[in-house]
C-alpha cells in the first residue's frame, strides 16, 4: 500500500478533469480508508467532498480552459499593460450600474473614463498609449468608481491592485497605485528555486520586527541582515509573516484588504523579490503566510461591500462574518471567488518566486462554526457532516492540487488544531492534499507544564504523548512556540521560566543564580526534544532561538502607538557578556546536527523508557539515540539505556556543553560501547552518565 500511496501523491490533474489513482486505490475518494480503516463508515462524505472537486476541476476545464488558465486571473483582471503600452482595466463588479476610472491621470474626473459591462458582471476599459507610452504613470494613483442601484456613488481601490500605500498624516486609509516600473527599475530573478527538502527546518519570520530599532523593518534589510542569521541558525525554509498587505499593523498581518499587494510598509515589489531571489541563492525556500480563511472588513480600502452588496466576495449576512475576528468570510462555492483566490496563489507563486504556502485559518475554513466554542476529541464524527464546510474544503483540495500540479517542489503547511483525518493527503486519495500540518497542541502543552506543574510533577509518559499523537502518513511540523505565544498577553516559554530575571541575570558578570541556570537547560530541552520527537518538520519563531527576553505587541492605541515591543532584539546575541548567545547556538548546533542525520524525515521514534521517578526519556530515531534527564537535582552515573543496533557510540550532541550555557558535565571523547543484551525493548544495551536537566544525543562513532 505505501508504493501505491507514493505513486498517487505523484498523480496530479489529468486532462479529463480527473485526479488519476494508483493502481490499487480507488478512484472515488475513499483511498484514505486503505490507510485509515476508521474512515470506512465515512466514505459517503469521503466520496461527496471528491466528487464536488473533480465536478469543479470538470466544470474549469470545460469553460475556462482548465485550472491553470483559471488561475492565470491577473492576466485578465485588474490593470494589464500590453505590448504596445495600452492599459486594460478589467473589475468583476455585477451589482454596480455604472463603472469609471478615476485617478491622478485624469484629475479624478468621474465621468471622463466609463467603463463597459458585460454580461457575466465584468467592467472594462481600454486606455491607448500616449506617444508610445501608458497612460498612467507609474506609482500614480486611482480607484474605481461605481454607481450602485440606489444611485449612490461609491469608490474603491482595485480588488486585484498590486501595490498600495497609506499616509496615515492624511487618512488611515490605503491608496491604490498603478505598479507598473520601467524595466531598468524592474528586478529580475537570477537564482532557481531550491529544492524542497526532505527535512523542513521552518524559521517563522515577521519583517517588520526584525530589528532591534523601535521602527518598521524593510525588506532590504531583512535581506542583508536577516537572511544570512538565518541560514547561519540551519534553517532551510523562512515562513515570512504579514507580507499581504493589511490597513491595522496591529493585525499581524491577519486581516488582509488588498490581497494581491505586498505590504508597502516594508518597502516596494521589486525589494521583495530581490528578498526571496537571495534566500534562493542561499538554499533557503521561502513561504508565504497566506490568509484565505477570512479578510478585513475594511470597505474603502477592502472588498467588502465593493460593488455596494453585502455579498460579492463573501457569503451574505450572518454567514459572511467570522464573530470573533471582526471579518468577513470568503463564499468558496462562487465561480468567480475561486477564480480571485487561485489566481492569488498563482500570483505570489509567480510574480514574486515563492516556494509554497502556510494557510492561515484553516480550522475556520473547514467548520461552519469555525471552530468557535468547540473542543475537538478526537471523535472521527466531527470531521464529517453538517459541521463541515464542504465548499471550504473542495477549495483547499483544488487549491493543493493546482499548486502541486504546476510547481512539483512546493510546500503547503495547514494550520489546523482540530486534527481533521486526510489533510495531508494527495487528492487522489480523497485527502485536502497539504504537505504538512501544525502541531498546534504542542506549544499549548509546555506552556500549561511549566505554568502549573512543579518540575518534580512533570509527567513523562504525557510528554511523549502529546509529541507523538499524529496521524500516520501524515506530516506535522512541531514547534515549543511560535508567534502566538510571543503575543502580549501571554509570555514565551524563556519569559515563563525566567520572568523579571531575564533583565538582572543573564550577563556572565553576575553569578548564575538557580532561576537562570534552570530556564537555560530547560528551555534547550523542550527545544531538543520537540525537534527530536514531535514531527516530520520543526518550526521557530523570530528571536525565540535565543529565548527573546520580551513579547510582540504593535503600535496601538492602548500603548501609545509605541513600537517598543514591536521588535526583536537581535543584538543581543551578539554581546558576549550575555548568556542569549548560548541559547542562539544551541539551536544552530541543534539544526546542524539534524542537517546530518535527517531525523525529521525519519520514521516515527521508537521511545524505550518513560521513566518517571528518574524523570527519564530514552528513544531512538534515524538511527540516532536521544537521552533527556529532566530530573531537576538528580544525575545518574551509569544509567543503563536500550539500543536497537549495535556498536560504538559517542555524543554528538549535548545540552550541557558550556558553550551553551551549560556546567560541561559530559565528556564528549568518551566512547560507549553496546553489550548484546535486551533492554528496554531493545537487543543491546550500554550504559552512560546523565547530569540532572540535561540530554544528551548519541551517534554511532562511524557516522561521525
Amino acid at each position: 500500500m505505501a508504493a501505491a500511496v507514493a505513486e498517487a501523491s505523484a498523480n496530479s490533474l489529468a486532462p479529463n478533469g480527473t485526479a488519476g489513482a494508483a493502481p490499487g486505490v480507488p478512484a472515488d475518494g475513499t483511498g484514505v480508508v486503505q490507510l485509515d480503516p476508521w474512515l470506512s463508515p465515512f466514505q459517503d462524505s469521503l466520496k461527496r467532498r471528491y466528487t464536488k472537486a473533480q465536478d469543479w476541476i470538470k466544470k474549469l476545464n470545460e469553460t475556462e480552459g482548465g485550472v491553470e488558465k483559471f488561475s492565470r486571473g491577473t492576466e485578465i483582471f485588474g490593470l494589464n499593460v500590453d505590448k504596445d503600452n495600452n492599459i486594460v482595466y478589467r473589475e468583476w463588479a455585477p451589482n454596480a450600474t455604472e463603472a469609471y476610472l478615476i485617478g491622478d491621470f485624469n484629475d479624478w474626473n468621474r465621468g471622463s473614463h466609463p467603463m463597459k459591462k458585460n454580461d457575466f458582471g465584468v467592467w472594462e476599459i481600454i486606455l491607448p498609449a500616449v506617444n508610445g507610452q501608458p497612460a498612467i504613470q507609474h506609482k500614480s494613483k486611482l480607484k474605481i468608481s461605481m454607481t450602485t442601484p440606489t444611485g449612490e456613488h461609491i469608490d474603491r481601490l482595485p480588488a486585484w491592485i498590486k501595490y498600495v500605500t497609506q499616509d496615515l498624516s492624511v487618512s488611515p486609509a490605503y491608496d491604490a497605485r498603478f505598479w507598473n516600473p520601467p524595466a531598468s527599475e524592474k528586478y529580475t530573478f537570477k537564482h532557481p528555486r531550491p529544492k524542497k527538502p526532505l527535512s523542513a527546518r521552518v524559521y517563522e519570520a515577521h519583517v517588520g520586527i526584525s530589528s532591534p530599532e523601535t521602527r518598521v523593518t524593510t525588506f532590504k534589510e531583512f535581506t542583508k541582515n536577516m537572511l544570512p542569521r538565518i541560514k547561519h541558525l540551519g534553517y532551510n525554509v523562512i515562513q515570512l509573516m504579514a507580507i499581504m498587505e493589511h490597513a491595522y499593523y496591529a493585525s499581524f498581518g491577519y486581516q488582509i484588504n488588498n490581497f494581491f499587494a505586498a505590504s508597502s510598509r516594508y518597502g516596494t515589489p521589486e525589494d521583495l523579490k530581490e528578498l526571496i531571489d537571495t534566500a534562493h541563492s542561499l538554499g533557503l525556500v521561502v513561504l508565504l503566510d497566506v490568509v484565505h480563511s477570512h479578510a478585513s472588513k475594511n470597505v474603502l480600502d477592502g472588498l467588502n461591500e465593493f460593488d455596494g452588496s453585502d455579498h460579492l466576495y463573501f457569503h451574505e449576512g450572518a454567514k459572511g462574518r467570522h464573530e470573533l475576528w471582526d471579518s468577513r468570510l470568503f463564499n468558496y462555492g462562487s465561480h468567480e471567488v475561486l477564480r480571485f483566490l487561485l489566481s492569488n496563489l498563482r500570483f505570489w507563486m509567480d510574480e514574486y518566486q515563492f516556494d509554497g504556502f502556510r494557510f492561515d485559518g484553516v480550522t475556520s475554513m473547514l467548520y461552519t462554526h469555525h471552530g468557535i466554542g468547540t473542543g475537538f476529541s478526537g471523535g472521527y464524527h466531527e470531521y464529517f457532516g453538517a459541521g463541515v464546510d464542504e465548499e471550504a474544503v473542495v477549495y483547499l483540495m483544488i487549491a493543493n492540487e493546482m499548486i502541486h500540479t504546476l510547481y512539483p517542489e512546493s510546500i503547503t503547511v495547514a494550520e489546523d488544531v482540530s486534527g481533521m483525518p486526510a489533510l495531508c493527503l494527495p487528492l487522489s486519495l480523497g485527502g485536502v492534499g497539504f504537505d504538512y500540518r501544525l502541531a498546534m497542541a504542542v506549544p499549548d502543552m509546555w506552556i500549561k507544564i511549566i505554568k502549573e506543574l512543579k518540575d518534580e510533577e512533570w509527567d513523562m509518559a504525557n510528554i511523549c504523548w502529546t509529541l507523538t499523537n499524529r496521524r500516520h502518513g501524515e506530516k506535522t511540523i512541531a514547534y515549543a512556540e511560535s508567534h502566538d505565544q510571543a503575543l502580549v498577553g501571554d509570555k514565551t516559554l524563556m519569559m515563563h521560566l525566567c520572568d523579571a530575571e531575564m533583565y538582572t541575570n543573564m550577563s556572565v558578570l553576575s553569578p548564575l543564580t538557580p532561576v537562570v541556570d534552570r530556564g537555560i537547560a530547560l528551555h534547550k530541552m523542550i527545544r531538543l526534544l520537540t525537534h527530536a520527537l514531535g514531527g516530520e518538520g520543526y518550526l521557530n519563531f523570530e528571536g525565540n532561538e535565543f529565548g527573546h527576553p520580551e513579547w510582540l505587541d504593535f503600535p496601538r492605541e492602548g500603548n501609545q502607538n509605541s513600537f517598543w515591543y514591536a521588535r526583536r532584539q537581535l543584538n543581543l546575541t551578539e554581546d558576549e557578556l550575555l548568556r542569549y548567545k548560548d541559547l542562539n547556538e544551541f539551536d544552530r548546533q541543534m539544526n546542524l546536527t539534524e542537517s546530518k542525520y535527517g531525523w525529521l524525515h525519519a520514521e516515527q521514534a521508537y521511545i524505550s523508557l518513560k521513566n518517571e521517578s528518574d524523570k527519564v526519556i530514552v528513544f531512538e530515531r534515524a538511527g540516532v539515540v536521544f537521552v533527556f534527564n529532566f530530573h531537576p537535582t538528580n544525575s545518574y552515573s551509569d544509567y543503563r539505556i536500550g539500543i536497537e543496533t549495535p556498536g560504538t557510540y559517542r555524543v554528538v550532541l549535548q545540552t550541557d556543553k558550556h558553550e551553551f550555557g551549560g556546567h560541561n558535565r559530559i565528556d564528549e571523547t568518551t566512547r560507549f560501547f553496546t553489550t548484546p543484551m535486551e533492554w528496554n525493548g531493545r537487543k543491546n544495551w550500554t550504559h552512560i552518565y546523565l547530569p540532572s536537566r540535561s540530554a544528551l544525543v548519541f551517534a554511532l562513532e562511524d557516522t561521525l
